[in-house]
């Protein structure tokens, strides 16, 4: 460690900052798409038409059994040429990589969002539900006013922990040559071999920024269970 270059860190923060912004913007967009998909997959889950409860079983199961750089790949290598056949244009439709990261994202978070929720809604008594139809709601209205505002303050730590764990897996669209906060210390560790501050700096911020938000979700997991 007699060599480390503190100074090639402080010349690469701009570049740095860049990829962390779009590793943040990836994470939130994937976290808010994900949960989204991940609730109607769970309403499906739940439903009383056995077909679309089978079905949206089937994605989640899939999507869980399957490493997440598997579908990164499979997205972002064979639907283009998917869709190419089944269009029947002379080339592959050009998706990005940018854009590949987002939708396989949120495709794959919402099947863990989908659990999460599932269970956060089992654990609303069904009484809530009875009391809801007794007041004249219907399904609908009765999980958007009754049910989905208790299930998600109940299952918010979880929501926000997995969260986190996307925040870390967002590294893996680095693979892709996508300049976030781990491919942009890659390109400068190579250009400058510069490798091991940028692997120790990018270590430290994911260490402090990861701790630090599990941190906050403790103290808040503490806070709802006073409330409860």
């Amino acid at each position: 460690m007699g060599g480390f270059d503190w100074s090639s860190i402080v010349q690469a923060l701009p570049f740095l900052g860049k990829g962390l912004t779009y590793t943040l913007q990836l994470t939130l967009v994937a976290g808010v798409g994900g949960t989204l998909w991940g609730i109607l997959l769970a309403l499906a889950r739940l439903s009383s038409i056995k077909a679309l409860a089978r079905a949206s079983a089937v994605y989640v199961n899939l999507m869980r059994s399957i490493p997440l750089l598997l579908v990164i790949f499979w997205f972002y290598f064979l639907v283009p040429i998917m869709l190419q056949w089944i269009t029947g244009a002379a080339y592959p439709p050009k998706i990005g990589a940018e854009r590949s990261a987002y939708v396989t994202f949120i495709l794959f978070e919402g099947a863990y969002f989908c659990e999460i929720v599932r269970a956060g809604i089992q654990s609303i008594p069904k009484g809530q539900l009875s009391a809801a139809y007794a007041m004249g709601l219907g399904y609908a209205q009765a999980m958007r006013l009754v049910i989905l505002p208790q299930a998600l303050r109940n299952m918010l730590p979880v929501l926000l922990t997995q969260t986190i764990v996307l925040f870390q897996d967002v590294s893996l669209v680095a693979l892709l040559n996508v300049t976030d906060f781990v491919g942009a210390a890659v390109k400068i560790a190579q250009r400058d071999s510069r490798i091991v501050e940028m692997y120790t700096f990018v270590a430290v911020v994911y260490f402090v920024l990861s701790y630090g938000l599990s941190q906050g979700v403790r103290s808040l997991n503490r806070r709802i269970a006073i409330i409860r």
